[in-house]
């Protein structure tokens, strides 16, 4: 949570403070879709001066079990199993983070995501796959 904040941000009806910890602004998550959007700042990024590999991680980890949750309205949450990240370039500005229900199940999940940056190219695609948490 940043200091100008008084209360948690909400991410799709779930309080994440990691999240508020590094600054990720939810956009919506619904139908099997979400979106989520961070500017990157000096501490995200690595020793190249881009964004972190393990942030880019994070984010799109949200990003694909909002996906999978906003077709399960009685879910708590969703666990990851496993995830495969693909990096195919740098990370820099202000990144766009959407993830997308492939497939779900009645426990398991399958999603897959995309960092997008300012300028509208990929820089990272994820898979993943899912436990809902009742």
């Amino acid at each position: 949570m940043s200091t100008s904040q008084t209360q948690p941000t909400s991410y799709f009806g779930l309080t994440i403070p990691f999240l508020d910890f590094i600054g990720v602004v939810p956009d919506f998550a619904d139908n099997g879709k979400s979106r989520i959007c961070l500017d990157l700042r000096p501490e995200h990024l690595n020793s190249f001066q881009v964004g972190h590999g393990g942030l880019s991680m994070t984010l799109l980890d949200f990003a694909m079990a909002a996906a999978a949750r906003s077709v399960h309205p009685d879910a708590k949450g969703m666990v990851t199993i496993d995830m495969t990240v693909s990096f195919m370039r740098p990370s820099t500005g202000k990144l766009i983070i959407e993830g997308k229900l492939l497939k779900a199940g009645k426990n398991i999940n399958y999603c897959e995501g995309e960092v997008i940056n300012e300028a509208g190219v990929v820089t990272a695609k994820a898979l993943g796959s899912f436990m809902m948490r009742r």
